[in-house]
């Protein structure tokens, strides 16, 4: 009785040992002889054979002075250059003895029996360019000396240019007069008494005063005041 209990003890502790063994051979096994549990793979990891983006900085940072690294060559740009300078048009101002001066009637002119309006014309007499320019001075001339002269009141009319005379080249100002009216000796609708010369003194900046006689007759004019245009390289009327 008691030897068949030890068969069976023997028996069963032998499927025991074969259980365990048949466990153990399922997986690895850790240094004390237990299998090893298998962890799963982070949430995070990266999928296999997908490497992640990488931006290389030489790539995305342009480069100003050269081409290494890979970068974007920029060439810095060329400055640019100054306008060229220019003599064309300069020329100096007409003297004194480089201009010859005339005068005649306007045709358009204020009405009355005066002079009404004249026309005073600048030829350059010289053999080189000159320049006139501005506004006229104008004078009833006195007798024998330019002391005696009589300045009559300027306004001037219109913009000033510079006007570029070629030797032989014209250029002219327009004197529109406060018109004497009525026959004989006239008068003026101011009430003043009309004065008469014989000649004007017109002078233009820079180019000296130019005494002038009409081609037609004398300067008959009221309150001794004139409206003037600006040199001009255009002919008035």
């Amino acid at each position: 009785m008691h030897h068949r209990n030890t068969i069976r003890l023997a028996a069963s502790a032998t499927a025991v040992l074969a259980a365990a063994l048949s466990l153990t051979a399922c997986g690895p096994e850790n240094g004390d002889g237990t299998a090893k549990a298998s962890s799963p793979a982070p949430a995070s990891a990266t999928p296999s054979g997908t490497a992640p983006a990488t931006t290389s900085p030489a790539s995305t940072a342009p480069s100003t002075g050269g081409s290494s690294g890979g970068g974007t060559s920029t060439a810095p740009s060329a400055p640019a250059s100054p306008a060229s300078a220019t003599s064309a048009g300069t020329a100096p101002a007409c003297s004194l003895p480089a201009v010859e001066a005339n005068a005649y009637q306007a045709t358009n002119r204020p009405d009355g029996t005066g002079t009404g309006a004249a026309i005073v014309e600048f030829t350059n007499v010289s053999g080189h360019a000159c320049v006139l320019r501005g506004h006229p001075t104008v004078a009833g001339a006195g007798n024998g000396s330019p002391e005696h002269n009589l300045p009559l009141k300027v306004t001037p009319t219109g913009t000033a240019f510079p006007v570029r005379l070629a030797p032989g080249g014209k250029a002219w100002v327009k004197l529109t007069f406060h018109q004497v009216q009525g026959e004989a000796d006239g008068y003026c609708k101011s009430g003043a008494k009309p004065a008469v010369f014989p000649t004007l003194v017109v002078g233009l900046p820079g180019a000296g005063a130019h005494q002038v006689a009409l081609s037609d007759g004398e300067f008959a004019e009221c309150d001794n005041t004139v409206t003037a245009t600006a040199v001009s390289a255009a002919k008035p009327s």
